[in-house]
């Protein structure tokens, strides 16, 4: 796999099972900008090149990402230019979801706009009692970019989703793990600890069956019961076949 340079916007550590992946512009809350995009998809595609088992993608400083960097002078872009950009920041998401390994996204303060869809394009959420979510593109003239359209329905449901991107209300931790929208919230400064225990373990299951439990259920948000029926066999037929169903079988045996 070509591995992209990395950027300094974006810290790389990998200690041989687990990737850790940290946005890295805290003077700027790690605002989104053009490095720093370009810094997310090369650590990514190291991940995957150095076949982490794992990974976990946090903010530095004192939030998680604060969203598009407003404060920047706009771009001169052509149309083109700005369809390019802009497929590059989805192109995260496309990494996310394609990534064999499991993606643990540890969220604390500010999680908005494109912040927000980096965050929930992972597989788990973790964020502490002080991350706030939000979706203000349309309060600002934006639009939504990342897949979130599709994805955010699929966690909350499509009136809750509405309500979220149309009035671009923040909510905290505790209201993002409420209603669905993170699957764990924690207290303050605990948020990275939680995850990396999380990948952790998620790391120690046979990497056959783990990332084909992720992928079945990516794929079932764009098929029918039918689809992912057929999905499921198939997935099934290839876990019967890998070895790793000599794994230990406790989980099974309990209570």
């Amino acid at each position: 796999m070509t591995r992209p340079p990395l950027h300094p916007s974006v810290e790389y550590s990998f200690d041989g099972t687990v990737a850790v992946i940290r946005l890295s512009r805290p003077d700027r809350l790690n605002a989104v900008d053009v490095d720093l995009t370009r810094g997310l998809v090369a650590a990514l595609t190291h991940a995957g090149a150095d076949g982490a088992r794992a990974v976990v993608l946090a903010g530095a400083g004192r939030a998680f990402c604060a969203g598009h960097d407003l404060k920047q002078e706009p771009a001169v872009e052509t149309v083109l230019q700005t369809r390019a950009r802009l497929e590059e920041i989805q192109e995260v998401t496309r990494l996310v979801r394609r990534s064999p390994a499991p993606v643990v996204a540890a969220v604390h303060g500010y999680a908005l706009g494109a912040g927000a869809e980096f965050a929930l394009c992972c597989d788990v959420v973790v964020a502490a009692e002080d991350a706030s979510f939000g979706f203000p593109e349309v309060s600002v003239g934006l639009s939504v970019t990342g897949g979130i359209s599709r994805l955010l329905p699929g966690l909350v449901g499509w009136a809750r989703a509405k309500e979220l991107l149309l009035l671009g209300e923040r909510v905290s931790g505790a209201e993002a793990a409420g209603m669905g929208l993170v699957a764990r919230c924690v207290p303050a400064g605990e948020h990275e600890t939680v995850a990396l225990d999380l990948a952790r373990r998620m790391a120690e299951r046979p990497a056959l069956s783990l990332s084909l439990a992720k992928q079945v259920l990516d794929a079932g948000l764009d098929s029918t019961v039918d689809e992912a029926m057929a999905r499921e066999v198939e997935h099934a037929l290839l876990t019967s076949l890998s070895g790793e169903g000599e794994a230990p079988r406790e989980g099974f045996n309990r209570g």
